[in-house]
């Protein structure tokens, strides 16, 4: 079980992270990792065998959302009482923020996710394909075509310039 919680506390903020990236709100992104980590926890013998922890666990991950996103209602329930909300500013690359969540959402859903995997998470090619349960050759094609569309979006013209 430490180790568990070691490797939860150790990946919890990249996990979210891919989570926001593949479409979730940060809310949805953390209970999509909790679920995820719920079903690794169940199943710890298997990831810790593993050849690949990380690789296991975003495949669970990506699995999560690909069935969350089944579901016939995405909504959100009402709540009594508000988050509190973070202090300082807020608002520092909002803007670099929205044309690249732009920009991923008008990928393809398994080009994103090849994306966020790739670019985001650090998996190689062979991880990837692990994950995604395709071959490599595979994986290199979904990249180099997200890749080429991130680089003709002209949304991002901006961010490609030095400032």
């Amino acid at each position: 079980m430490d180790e568990f919680t070691e490797y939860v506390t150790a990946r919890w903020p990249t996990l979210v992270r891919s989570a926001v990236l593949l479409g979730c709100t940060p809310s949805e992104a953390e209970d999509l990792v909790q679920s995820a980590l719920e079903r690794c926890l169940l199943k710890w013998n298997r990831v810790r065998a593993a050849e690949d922890r990380d690789a296991y666990v975003h495949r669970v991950l990506v699995n999560c959302f690909r069935s969350s996103r089944r579901r016939r209602w995405h909504g959100e329930l009402p709540s009594a009482s508000l988050p509190e909300s973070p202090s300082g500013d807020q608002t520092a690359g909002v803007d670099d923020t929205d044309a690249v969540m732009r920009a991923l959402d008008r990928l393809p859903g398994d080009q994103r996710t090849a994306v966020v995997l790739r670019y985001y998470a650090h998996l190689s090619e062979q991880q990837m394909a692990s994950v995604l349960g395709i071959a490599p050759g595979t994986v290199k094609s979904r990249l180099s075509r997200a890749v080429k569309a991130l680089a003709q979006d002209p949304h991002l013209t901006e961010l490609r310039e030095p400032r």
